[in-house]
């Protein structure tokens, strides 16, 4: 006989009382449980899909093929950023009416200073690019922009010889409105 908590004795056993763990009830809450976590994990991955996108690189200007896309935080300086080119007739002509998001290096931001010696721009003080006088099919490039860069706009570029970025006046300045978001390489 065992001897119960107040000092007397039972003729109870351990199985004789019911116990609240039983098979089925493990397997119930197992399933809760893990029903729980789904539906967690999916809220959260709904809000990671509402701020956040996987995009495909089909050009040459950046080493990476994907990239998943931040749309919530604003550029930083160093941060790579999708954004929609503006509309000019060499932007058109070269990538079409609707061209795809371009993904460019943010070299400078809001109240950076940006400078030009003959070709060569700088930012800052430091050189950052080098604009080439004519395009890949002979088409005479004017130059971006130089001065204080606007708050909420950034001069982008690209290390790529033929990167097609700040440094021409087609592509200037790339202001808030047009990025879709900062880039992170993921392939």
């Amino acid at each position: 006989m065992l001897g119960d908590p107040a000092g007397g004795v039972s003729g109870a056993t351990p199985t004789d009382e019911p116990r609240f763990w039983t098979g089925k009830r493990k397997r119930l809450y197992g399933l809760v449980a893990g029903a729980a976590a789904i539906y967690v994990a999916a809220s959260s991955l709904g809000d990671w899909r509402e701020s956040h996108t996987v995009l495909i690189n089909t050009t040459t200007s950046l080493p990476n093929l994907a990239f998943v896309l931040d749309h919530e935080h604003e550029p930083a300086r160093g941060a790579l950023v999708f954004f929609d080119p503006p509309s000019s007739p060499l932007v058109t002509a070269h990538f079409g009416a609707h061209p795809s998001a371009f993904g460019k290096r943010v070299y400078g931001v809001g109240g950076d200073v940006v400078t030009r010696v003959d070709r060569t721009f700088f930012v800052n003080g430091r050189q950052v690019a080098v604009a080439k006088a004519f395009s890949t099919r002979g088409e005479p490039l004017a130059l971006g922009p130089t001065g204080v860069i606007p708050r909420g706009c950034f001069f982008v570029g690209s290390g790529h010889k033929d990167g097609f970025d700040s440094r021409y006046a087609a592509i200037g300045w790339i202001c808030m409105k047009r990025v879709f978001g900062t880039g992170t390489a993921i392939l």
